[in-house]
């Protein structure tokens, strides 16, 4: 059964994580030649929502050391504007569209609770490959790629999980289908041990349970996968005590700013346990803010200063704040403007690990770490790069030239309801808010975007339409949903 009955157990985490942090700096640490790799992945975080990448409301003075000691990427992007998709893309290595996480006709654009959808188990995992190369494996947060047995984290590559299956709005009600979702539960492994689970404690005890995590594999290689629950799915996110009321933006400040807080936790663990060096860190987020419609109101976040919000194809949805850091490794204060991608993370991290990409499919990520170490003249891998909602194919991006295709679509960032659509081309280097089309003075670069467009239709679909390049998802047959139980009092 999916949730198994479980008598919550009260842990001394928060004293056994103390000892852990106050111990002496030790050398030892992981000293072969595999670096070890953590993801902390924000949900739907704002490009310009971190002082980094130009906030003056939210106070992140861990992010900004993480800044000055590592690398900025400023055109790094997310292969879609919600959760699911994206955490897919990040996961295989992947567009959503190729694996088949970009919609299902019974949840839509993301994983809904005690759906018959989730990652397909044939898929190769970027902790498959970790594991395959001899990495110890975690994932600490959200997943939201299946919550039935088959797709949990254990059964992708995991050798531990502990956090919720999907996003933390989705809490207990009678769904439109009819389908009863659970009150929100925390897992361990495949075991739920509090529901519903309390909110306002996750980033806190997230990081102490991924600290503790560390400190117990730093003398093997290992591979941790940090998505964060915050700022998260809610109008209003949650925080801790410490930190609740205590920004200047309100619930959303409170939440990032706790996060900046957990992110210096760790960079500082890093360095107290000596495996900071042979420790490749990325920071990033999922898709973009949903933000408010009002330019000036930031309680929902800020894309700032680029266009648009999150869940759609805007530039605010698909590019993320993204930093790097591995002392040593990753030139410190430096900035890479070229185009990377989550996709990338699983080619690249499997190279540098020493394994060995499946030969039987194909990835669309790209080895990244000449961008990552800041090699001279290193340029991005991605000819072209697509922007789809669900299984549309709304924009298409070559070197500096974002094309929005002359295609109807709910939402879409530009066109209105009653706007007849029509080639939309924008320098996304040079116009950082997307404010200027000037498809009229590029007519060549149009052509050429639009033949490159037909080209990925015919591999990764378009609406209506199946592309000879798509693997199906992962499904069961309804009748064998496992119903969720509930913990006993």
């Amino acid at each position: 059964m999916f949730f198994q009955l479980a008598i919550p157990r009260l842990w001394g985490i928060l004293g056994l994580f103390m000892v852990l942090i106050a111990t002496s700096p030790q050398v030892h640490g992981n000293t072969a030649d595999k670096p070890n790799f953590i993801v902390v992945y924000c949900d739907n975080l704002g490009y310009g929502d971190i002082e980094p990448f130009g906030s003056t409301l939210h106070r992140t003075p861990n992010l900004n050391r993480m800044a000055s000691e590592g690398r900025k990427f400023t055109h790094f992007c997310v292969t879609a504007g919600v959760c699911t998709p994206s955490r897919a893309s990040l996961i295989t290595g992947c567009y959503s569209q190729r694996v088949g996480m970009h919609t299902n006709p019974r949840d839509g654009l993301v994983l809904r609770p005690v759906s018959p959808f989730g990652l397909n188990p044939d898929e190769v995992t970027i902790a498959e490959s970790l594991k395959a190369a001899g990495y110890a494996t975690a994932i600490v947060g959200k997943w939201h790629l299946g919550d039935q047995p088959m797709f949990l984290p254990t059964r992708q590559g995991f050798d531990w999980f502990f956090g919720v299956p999907y996003s933390d709005d989705m809490t207990e009600r009678v769904w439109s289908d009819g389908s009863q979702w659970p009150p929100l539960p925390l897992m361990e492994n495949e075991t739920v041990i509090e529901a519903p689970c309390d909110r306002n404690g996750l980033t806190k005890r997230y990081t102490e349970r991924a600290m503790q995590w560390i400190a117990e594999h730093q003398d093997e290689p290992f591979f941790l996968y940090f998505p964060q629950a915050m700022p998260g799915s809610t109008a209003t996110p949650f925080s801790s005590d410490q930190f609740r009321g205590k920004s200047a933006n309100g619930p959303w400040g409170d939440a990032i700013e706790e996060l900046d807080w957990s992110i210096g936790v760790m960079l500082d663990q890093l360095q107290q346990l000596g495996i900071a060096e042979n420790t490749f860190v990325i920071w990033t987020s999922d898709n973009g803010a949903p933000i408010q419609r009002k330019v000036n109101d930031l309680s929902r976040g800020s894309n700032l200063p680029l266009h648009g919000r999150g869940y759609t194809t805007a530039e605010g949805a698909f590019r993320v704040p993204t930093i790097v850091w591995q002392p040593g490794k990753v030139p410190a204060g430096t900035v890479c403007e070229e185009l990377a991608t989550t996709m990338d993370l699983l080619p690249t991290f499997t190279k540098l690990a020493g394994g060995t990409l499946p030969q039987d499919r194909k990835i669309d990520g790209h080895d990244i770490s000449p961008l990552l170490f800041g090699e001279r003249g290193a340029r991005t891998p991605h000819e072209t790069f697509y922007y789809y909602h669900a299984a549309q194919l709304q924009a298409i991006r070559s070197g500096k030239w974002k094309l929005f295709l002359p295609v109807a679509g709910k939402p879409h960032p530009h066109f209105q309801t009653n706007q007849p659509p029509e080639p939309l081309l924008f320098n996304v280097v040079d116009d950082v808010a997307s404010e200027h089309n000037v498809a009229a003075k590029h007519p060549k670069i149009v052509e050429r975007l639009m033949a490159l467009a037909e080209q990925v239709r015919e591999e990764l679909g378009d609406k209506g339409r199946s592309g000879s390049g798509q693997r199906p998802v992962g499904r069961i047959d309804a009748s064998a949903i496992a119903q969720p139980q509930r913990l006993l009092p």
